[in-house]
């Protein structure tokens, strides 16, 4: 989406897990969450979202990813758009619990490079080797079937309402998130497109 819009894809994951990487103060805070599952707290998610907008990359739209994900993060998120003028698109993947947890626990990272792989959609050529740089792949503690399920639980509690808030408002675009990588970005695109 980012690459077909001309805009930078903004993962408060991928964000939080350099901090975690880089052994920052803010990493080591949000690892005691992401180990168990659970949210980082509102007003640190807030904040890392917050600087990342003032980023010139990011003055003619963005893609937000995994963030926000709950109602504080949402009035937060409003308040930083307060000033920017234009409206926001709301769209919702949907996926079944079962192909969620297939998705993630499938995943594996290469530790050198960071090249992500699937088990099943995206295999290496040699199992736990990575193609690129022949690096060891592993799975990311938070890819665990039980973290993914307390994750699932974390999102029905926290995240969920947030479908009702963006719908009420008209707000929200909900897709099929299941299919093809291409078949998922074609809905994708002309839900964007058409908001």
């Amino acid at each position: 989406m980012s690459e077909h819009f001309g805009v930078p894809h903004i993962s408060t994951g991928d964000i939080l897990r350099a901090e975690v990487s880089r052994a920052t103060e803010l990493g080591a805070r949000a690892k005691q969450f992401m180990d168990k599952g659970e949210l980082v707290p509102d007003q640190v998610m807030l904040g890392i979202v917050r600087e990342r907008l003032k980023e010139s990359d990011a003055a003619r739209g963005f893609v937000l990813d995994g963030f926000p994900r709950s109602l504080p993060q949402v009035d937060g998120l409003e308040e930083i758009l307060a000033h920017q003028g234009d409206g926001l698109s709301v769209v919702s993947l949907v996926v079944p619990p079962a192909e969620i947890v297939r998705r993630l626990s499938g995943r594996r990272t290469c530790r050198s490079c960071g090249t992500m792989y699937h088990v099943v959609f995206e295999p290496p050529v040699a199992p736990g080797i990575c193609d690129r740089c022949g690096g060891e792949l592993y799975q990311r503690t938070d890819d665990g079937e039980d973290i993914i399920q307390a994750r699932l639980a974390v999102y029905r509690n926290e995240t969920e309402p947030l479908l009702a808030f963006y719908r009420d408002r008209g707000m929200l675009t909900e897709i099929d998130g299941t299919g093809s990588t291409e078949q998922v970005f074609e809905r994708l695109r002309q839900a964007v497109a058409g908001a």
